[in-house]
């Protein structure tokens, strides 16, 4: 069993595996090389040979305990015929959606736009350098897409009244949660040993809609990666309420952002727990980093924990502070076996 299966099935406290979101990305000069070659971001994600590379890049330098497939969320409303650019230094701009042409795409189309995607996540599955390991899939979180699909940009960009036409987002929420399952199955049949589900922009929903637009949609998605015998790991972005958010949704594991007291979530959650420290400590020195990494660590000792971020790996970062936080994680786990 991977050292993460061993954390989300056997519950075992003294194992704390390790990887980071968005571990292949800017940061390393070996991705910046090939992305500077390859303008097209979609068009990237869409190359089973450059993304197999890609996934691999930060297995081959740092050995971490899990891959996950180089990709984005967008691919979704890729598939459902939405044009998606991503502009530099301003993220991505996605194109007007039409709600007829989604309800009428077939499966059968969606499968293929996206087809390179799962022929990649079966390349990355047969390399010897994920043996003992877990290749990660992943979606983002229906409301997430919606937002994207709709606001047609990111939500830090600009936010359009969205809430305004209630019927239309329930309606499309269906269908994004159709297409979300099938991306989600076609990951597993070709080779993911787990999902995560990234709801970047979870935080934005008011309490009084939590049940409609998160909890309900996320459920139903989690259930059916659960029902492939895959764990599934959330991560709902700056949610108000952990608690209710794992009581309701009954993930595998819950992945923390770094807005949330940890001390609160050993306290008060049962399942397997993942990430929290925030990514600009490890923009500091060696110092601040020992001294948060230890904090997480001693946190979540006594509580099945998968070393990671409260978000992604940023672009600034320096490979060799990631080798420390490495070291860090590896040294304490070290300990831990001899005691």
């Amino acid at each position: 069993m991977t050292p993460i299966k061993k954390v989300i099935y056997k519950k075992n406290v003294t194992l704390k595996p390790i990887w980071l979101m968005r571990q292949a990305g800017r940061y390393l000069p070996e991705f910046r090389k090939i992305r500077k070659k390859n303008l097209n971001f979609i068009k990237l994600c869409l190359n089973p040979q450059k993304v197999k590379e890609i996934t691999l890049q930060p297995i081959v330098r740092y050995n971490f305990d899990a891959a996950i497939i180089f990709s984005d969320i967008l691919m979704v409303p890729y598939g459902l015929g939405q044009s998606i650019e991503f502009v530099k230094n301003f993220g991505p701009q996605l194109g007007s959606i039409n709600l007829e042409n989604i309800k009428n795409c077939r499966l059968e189309d969606f499968k293929k736009k996206l087809n390179p995607v799962y022929r990649s996540i079966y390349q990355v599955k047969k390399s010897n350098l994920i043996k003992n390991k877990d290749l990660i899939g992943f979606i983002g979180g229906p409301w997430t897409v919606l937002v994207y699909m709709l606001n047609r940009t990111s939500p830090k960009r600009r936010l359009k009244k969205i809430l305004s036409d209630k019927p239309l987002i329930i309606d499309l929420l269906q269908y994004i949660n159709k297409y979300l399952e099938a991306h989600i199955h076609y990951q597993i049949k070709n080779g993911a040993d787990i999902i995560q589900i990234f709801d970047s922009w979870a935080g934005l929903v008011k309490e009084k809609n939590l049940e409609e637009f998160i909890y309900n949609p996320t459920k139903k998605i989690v259930k059916t990666t659960q029902t492939f015998k895959t764990p599934c790991i959330c991560f709902p972005r700056n949610i108000k309420n952990y608690k209710d958010y794992v009581n309701f949704i009954k993930p595998n594991v819950i992945n923390i952002d770094y807005n949330v007291n940890p001390e609160s979530i050993v306290n008060n959650i049962n399942i397997p727990v993942q990430g929290g420290m925030d990514p600009r400590i490890l923009l500091s020195n060696k110092k601040k980093v020992e001294k948060f990494t230890n904090y997480y660590l001693s946190i979540f000792k006594n509580h099945p924990y998968i070393f990671n971020l409260g978000h992604g790996v940023l672009p600034q970062t320096s490979p060799s502070m990631i080798q420390y936080l490495l070291k860090l994680v590896r040294k304490f786990n070290e300990r831990s076996s001899k005691n």
